[in-house]
Order: structure tokens, then C-alpha cells, then sequence
């Protein structure tokens, strides 16, 4: 089965795995999706300026009006914004990952939360640009029925009753974990607590994908989910579609507050003055008129304007819920260990068509930052190694080991997996060579590779990005045989599948979806090579 990119997508997605170990391996949506926008009528600067502003994705629309209205950043017209649409766990693993000048210069998530994921870069909190309460969304019928309307139930009551959860992905969803917290809050914290959490976890595992839940719930369904998003999403679900039934379920206890600040991102590569125009037209008064207008609350709880019955949402804002970093922490680790781990052979191409120019790099160089982000937010009990192939890249052998698969906490001659594989992912784009590409006894050979190195406490896969075709067929494997041997060799007791990442227009993405089929695995297309970080998270997360 094939997958692709979607560049125009910019509402919160909600992806069907549910628990990945406190950091997240993947995740597909609109991240490294840009646009420019200019502020002049076209006359001659003696300077231009571009500040890069990376946003969660439900922020795109508004942050684009405001940084492209006529003369919003210099009255000349000389300072653009190039926003990016992006998860702010994958923004977080980027900037405890990648170089300074790889960084946006201003960064606006959801939640402050993430803050403390972004590794030693220096953040400046400038403001915020709005607020939006994590709610629980549904069907007024199931409202309805439990007689919320009038007496809203608890965390605990709305949560660990018969009523069925969709939890989104708690390592990627600020919503999910902060929901969870304030359960734990309700049930009076320590092990019991805990345990009720973990009940709740794995019945919404059970229940479907959250984004699924709330389409049925949407639609009205009498069994819809609870599912815990902000408040924001259920006002845009109601302003996009006058006939959805989807509500919000305000607890009792009041609820843990979005607070979408506007971070200032370490040693800017923008200059200062640019940086700081952009900073004042997210933090005015005019950006926080436009965010209420578009279903968020002020950053004081103020309603948007036509919060009411008609909206879903209701015009008092409730209790904030105060959520203890160390407590969301901690309760991510216990969580961790609901999880499944992964145990990944990463596979990269390194034939020459790799230096192919995208933006302001190549092929190479954005496999190599796609690869460090992810890497940043595996987590410590995941295994991984790391290939890289060509066409007779050793000897007469199309591949070659750079890093055995080994736990990333690991610690080997005094670094740990993680270190080392950060530091031969840096190496990828020097080690691009003529040839060609053996692309079919590469992948048979990794998964032999990746089944000998079994673990069946684990999913066991392999993930291979390329960004072209086999070209070794004089002396290689057909992909008639490739498919025979795959499939002759496959073992219900040790299943390796392959999740395989065309990157680029002239990569043999059918092929990919041959193999994905044969071993159970995924192929995605990054037709637009730009698009490459986000479906590296996409492809991960369906590990499973």
C-alpha cells in the first residue's frame, strides 16, 4: 500500500497508534510545507530579510493572514516570512537535534510542553499568541444520554466509565497527555492513579483511532468516543460543517490549558530586527483579535466571538487545570512501558542522484536532518542500525554496515547507540558514489539481515530511503526472484517488514509497494523531497 505526502493538509491529525514511549518514531501531515509571503508593493531593498516561523499545524491559516497583510513586518516590504507547518514534537526533536542554521527563528506550538523537549537550544518566551482548553470531544447524543448538559462529569467519571476513549498519540499530542495528567490529578496521583490511567490507555486502544472516533462523533453517532482535544477543534470542526454534532465536555475540575506561546529560537539567523517584527505582530493585539475569530480564546480565557450552543463550545471559560512538568514526565515514562518497542534497520541510499539540489541543500543533506530529528526522539529501549547502499559500495556488495542494531541507551567504548548513529548520520552525504543503485539485493539482504538480529519482545523492520531504481540488474537479484525469496522466506514467528520511502519524482515507489506487500510493511512517496522529515515520522509511527 502506498502512501503519500499531503502539502496542503493543515488541520491536527490524530494518527491511529496510540503509545510510543514518551517520543515518537513518526508521524505523516503537513510538516516542511512552506509558503512565501511578502509585505511590499515590489520596490528595490537595500536588504531583505526572511524569518523562518515554524507553527503547529491548526495555526497556519491565522499566522499566514497575519505575517502577509501589506506592510504587517517594515512598511517597505523588505521582510518576508517562511512558515512552516509542522507537529511540535517533530519541531522539538529538530531542535535537540539539528545545527543552529537548520532552526526556525521563531517557533509556535501548542503548548509550552514542548519546551522542554528542545534539547540545550535557548527558547525566549515572547507571548502567547492565544489559548485553548483541552477538552473532551463527542456526540451531543452521547451528552445527551449521560446527562452532561447540565451536570458535566469529572475526569475521572467521563473517563474511566463504560463510555468508550479515543486517546490520541501521547507522545505527539500535547491534548492526549495533558488529559491523562489531569486524570491522574482527579484520582488523587500515586500507584493507584497510575493504574486507572493505564486502564484507560488500554481500553482506548481498543476503541479506534481518535480520528476516526471523532468523525463518527461528528456525524452523531449514539456510541461516539470521548476524545480529548482542544477546545479550538471542536469550534472549527462546527464553523466548517453547520450539521456536525460534535460537542465539548467541560470537567468538572476544570481542564489543562494550550497556551500557544511565540518562542524566540535561540542565535537567530535572521536578523534581529526582523525577528523582533515578526515577534510583535504574533504577540498584538490585532494576532490575538484574529486567533479568537478563528475559535481560540485570549491568552486571559476570553471566548471567541461566537462561542454559544452553536458552536460546540461554550462562552465560560473553565478552571485551568495546572499541569506540573515533572509530574507529565514521569507519568510519559510509566506509559512508556505499554508500548511495544521497535527494533529498525534504517536503510539510506547514498548513490550520486542523492545530490540532487532541494531548497537550500540536497537529497543527501535532507536525509541526513531527517534522520538526526527522528533520532532524537526515539526512545532509549528502541533498537536500531544503520546501512547505507549504493551499487558495489563494498567490494561487490551493494550495502554496507555503519552502525550494528544495537538498544539506543546502549553504551559502547563510552558513547551511547543513540551518539554513534547521530554521528554516522552526519556522514551521509560524503558518502555518496558513482554506480548506480542495488536497490533489490540490498533489501534482501537487510531483511535477512534485520531477521537474524531478531528480537520477538519487539516490531521488527526495515526502513529504506530511496531516491531512485535497481540498476544492478546484470549481476543482481530480479524483483521476480526478490519477491520469491521474500516471500519464501517469510516466518510467521519472526516477521520483518519493510517500510520503504521513495524520496523524489524518479524513485521506483512501485516497487517499494511490491515489497511493502510481501513482507507486510508500508511504502510512502516523498514526491517533493522537502516532505521527506515528515513521512520518516509517518513511516515510523506505523510500525506497528
Amino acid at each position: 500500500m502506498g502512501r503519500h505526502a499531503d502539502p496542503t493538509a493543515t488541520d491536527r491529525r490524530f494518527p491511529a497508534a496510540l503509545i510510543a514511549a514518551g517520543a515518537v518514531v513518526v508521524l505523516l501531515l503537513a510538516g516542511g510545507l512552506g509558503w512565501w509571503l511578502t509585505a511590499g508593493d515590489g520596490e528595490e531593498c537595500a536588504t531583505r530579510s526572511t524569518v523562518d516561523v515554524t507553527v503547529a499545524p491548526e495555526l497556519v491559516s491565522l499566522t499566514q493572514e497575519l505575517l502577509s497583510e501589506p506592510g504587517a513586518l517594515d512598511a517597505d516590504g523588505c521582510i518576508t516570512a517562511e512558515i512552516t507547518a509542522q507537529e511540535p514534537l517533530q519541531t522539538a526533536g529538530a531542535l535537540s537535534a539539528l545545527d543552529p542554521e537548520s532552526l526556525p527563528d521563531v517557533w509556535v506550538p501548542d503548548s509550552s510542553l514542548w519546551a522542554l523537549r528542545a534539547g540545550g537550544t535557548e527558547l525566549t518566551d515572547e507571548g502567547s499568541l492565544g489559548s485553548s482548553p483541552v477538552v473532551l470531544a463527542t456526540s451531543q447524543a452521547v451528552v445527551d444520554e449521560a446527562g452532561w448538559s447540565d451536570a458535566p462529569p469529572s475526569w475521572g467519571e467521563a473517563l474511566t466509565t463504560d463510555q468508550a476513549v479515543a486517546v490520541p498519540d501521547l507522545a505527539g499530542s500535547a491534548e492526549g497527555i495533558a488529559a491523562l495528567t489531569a486524570l491522574r490529578s482527579a484520582l488523587g496521583g500515586g500507584e493507584q492513579a497510575d493504574n486507572g490511567v493505564v486502564e484507560v490507555v488500554l481500553a482506548a486502544a481498543r476503541s479506534g483511532s481518535a480520528e476516526e472516533a471523532l468523525e463518527a462523533a461528528g456525524q452523531g453517532a449514539a456510541d461516539a468516543a470521548l476524545v480529548p482535544v482542544s477546545e479550538q477543534t471542536v469550534y472549527a470542526a462546527r464553523r466548517d460543517d453547520a450539521e456536525s454534532s460534535l460537542v465539548a465536555i467541560y470537567p468538572s475540575e476544570g481542564s489543562p490549558m494550550l497556551d500557544y506561546p511565540v518562542l524566540r529560537v535561540g542565535e537567530s539567523g535572521a536578523p534581529e530586527e526582523a525577528v523582533d517584527a515578526v515577534v510583535r505582530v504574533l504577540t498584538s493585539e490585532d494576532a490575538r483579535a484574529a486567533a479568537m475569530e478563528a475559535g481560540f480564546r485570549g491568552p486571559d480565557g476570553a471566548a471567541p466571538p461566537a462561542a454559544g450552543e452553536e458552536s460546540g463550545i461554550r462562552e465560560e471559560a473553565p478552571a485551568e487545570v495546572e499541569l506540573d512538568p515533572a509530574e507529565v514526565g514521569g507519568l510519559l515514562g510509566r506509559l512508556s512501558t505499554l508500548a511495544t518497542p521497535s527494533r529498525i534497520l534504517a536503510v539510506f541510499d547514498v548513490s550520486t542522484s542523492m545530490e540532487a539540489p532541494v531548497g537550500g541543500g540536497t537529497r543527501a543533506t535532507l536525509a541526513r536532518d531527517a534522520a538526526r530529528t527522528t533520532l532524537a526522539l526515539v526512545p532509549g529501549e528502541y533498537a536500531l542500525g544503520l546501512w547505507a547502499f549504493a551499487y558495489e559500495l563494498a567490494g561487490d556488495q551493494d550495502w554496507q554496515e555503519l552502525v550494528p542494531i544495537r538498544k539506543l541507551d546502549t553504551e559502547v567504548d563510552g558513547q551511547t547507540q543513540r551518539e554513534i548513529l547521530d554521528a554516522q548520520a552526519v556522514t551521509l552525504p560524503d558518502r555518496l558514489t558513482p554506480g548506480g543503485t542495488g536497490l533489490y539485493d540490498t533489501t534482501l539482504a537487510a531483511v535477512r539481515a534485520a531477521r537474524a538480529n531478531y528480537d520477538p519482545t519487539a516490531v521488527n523492520s526495515v526502513l529504506l530511503v530511496t531516491d531512485g531504481t535497481n540498476e544492478d540488474d546484470a549481476n543482481g537479484i530480479s524483483m521476480e526472484n526478490l519477491l520469491i525469496q521474500l516471500n519464501a522466506e517469510a516466518d510467521p514467528e519472526r516477521p520483518v517488514k519493510v517500510i520503504g520511502v521513495a524520496l523524489g519524482p524518479d524513485a521506483d515507489l512501485s516497487a517499494l509497494e511490491s515489497i511493502a506487500e510481501a513482507t507486510g510493511g508500508e511504502a510512502y512517496s516523498a514526491t517533493d523531497p522537502t516532505d521527506l522529515q515528515a513521512v520518516l515520522f509517518d513511516a515510523l509511527r506505523q510500525r506497528g
